[in-house]
């Protein structure tokens, strides 16, 4: 079977996700009848399988796959229907690759073209790999097919992959950073340090942010809900002004709560750049980036930044230090991205992040704290217990909203 074909059906990148809704919607209909006779009647063991597995991988069964859904659930055995979904290509290409390339450019956009931020994530999450190690780990993915190679200066690897409408699950190749960009082994960090990583992370700026983007795609807090004006200002740059307007007031009030927390972490990419010339990321070992100098006059009492030293001032016991839930096992400071990535995703607000980004995709909606609350805090128990194995959370969620069995329906 060419596992390419559902894949090259729904056509273009633009049109993929409308596609598959509108594949979904005629076959809800069909299976399920009329929208009154929903709301009477429980869906069928058949139907909740269908559902579960639409859910999984965006697209409805067909074929001998349909046969293999409606068994399996007419003998309430949903695991099966899941680990079936888990396995189609279109889990890979569509479902993951949505929820990816949105977090791999700033304008959190699933309309970009494949790049090693988004095959990489897959990768992870389609081998096992412990997904707490995404933003420390030495690691790359590239692709098998493409002529040109993958390339620390262009992404001409994945797009032509892109243009071949390649099945990603299909054509893997698990490599690292240091081999196939050849970054020395102190300046990789997982997805940060990929070439889109780099991208909007680090190109210009002041490399705050690295830590800023990776609190909302990693933690899922917007910097609004982590401002704590209680927390010592002692690591604010020179650039941030000690009377903004004339008004120290509005920097205690307000500028306070968020560099408080954000300079002292933002430390670990002080040698880091990107540069738009030559299309690559730059580390220079040893060497603050100029960009940490900016403005150094609004404030020359300011903090000087000297070398890649990091420190999680949340954990010091302001009014937000339980928000993230950093790991007891881990020192809370250290030196450059690797250590700062294996801090955000040491704290269970990163391991809770992935949870609920799992449930919205297969569930169709953000959790409710007041119904969902519980499954959530179940499936991060699990995650984490598990090893950080993402790609079950998604079947998990998905037996969950989908079937009677999983409590998510109501009859």
């Amino acid at each position: 079977m060419d596992t390419r074909t559902p894949f090259k059906l729904e056509g273009a990148r633009h049109a993929r996700a409308p596609a598959a809704g509108a594949l979904c919607a005629l076959a809800l209909i069909s299976l399920l009848g009329s929208p009154g006779a929903v709301a009477q009647t429980a869906p069928s063991l058949a139907q909740q399988g269908v559902t579960l597995y639409t859910r999984i991988t965006g697209v409805p069964p067909t074929g001998t796959v349909l046969t293999q859904v409606t068994t399996s659930a007419n003998a309430s055995d949903f695991a099966s229907v899941a680990a079936l979904a888990l396995k189609q290509p279109q889990f890979y290409n569509v479902t993951l690759r949505n929820i990816f390339a949105a977090e791999s450019n700033r304008d959190n956009s699933v309309f970009v073209p494949l790049n090693d931020y988004i095959v990489t994530a897959i990768g992870m999450v389609h081998d096992d790999v412990p997904y707490n190690t995404a933003l420390s780990a030495d690691i790359l993915y590239t692709l098998k097919g493409p002529t040109d190679g993958p390339s620390a200066k262009d992404n001409k690897h994945y797009q032509e992959a892109d243009n071949m409408v390649l099945d990603i699950s299909a054509n893997l190749v698990k490599t690292q950073q240091t081999t196939a960009y050849g970054y020395p082994a102190a300046a990789v960090a997982g997805l940060i340090t990929t070439r889109a990583g780099a991208i909007q992370h680090f190109d210009a700026g002041t490399n705050r942010r690295g830590y800023n983007l990776n609190i909302i795609n990693q933690t899922c807090h917007q910097m609004e809900q982590v401002m704590d004006t209680s927390l010592p200002s002692d690591r604010i740059r020179q650039d941030v002004a000690a009377s903004p307007g004339g008004d120290s007031r509005v920097r205690l009030q307000s500028c306070v709560g968020c560099h408080s927390h954000m300079d002292p972490m933002a430390g670990a990419f002080a040698y880091y750049d990107y540069d738009e010339t030559n299309g690559n990321m730059v580390y220079t070992a040893g060497k603050v980036q100029p960009k940490y100098f900016i403005n150094a006059t609004n404030n020359p009492y300011g903090y000087v930044t000297t070398d890649d030293s990091w420190e999680s001032r949340m954990r010091l016991g302001g009014a937000d230090a339980n928000i993230f839930q950093f790991s007891s096992s881990l020192p809370g400071k250290g030196n450059g991205a690797a250590s700062f990535g294996t801090e955000i995703a040491g704290s269970m607000a990163f391991a809770s992040c992935q949870v609920t980004k799992a449930f919205k995709a297969v569930c169709l909606r953000a959790p409710s704290s007041s119904k969902d609350g519980s499954e959530i805090a179940t499936l991060t128990g699990k995650f984490t217990a598990g090893g950080y194995k993402l790609k079950q959370t998604f079947a998990d969620a998905a037996l969950y909203c989908t079937t009677v069995q999983g409590g998510g329906i109501t009859p």
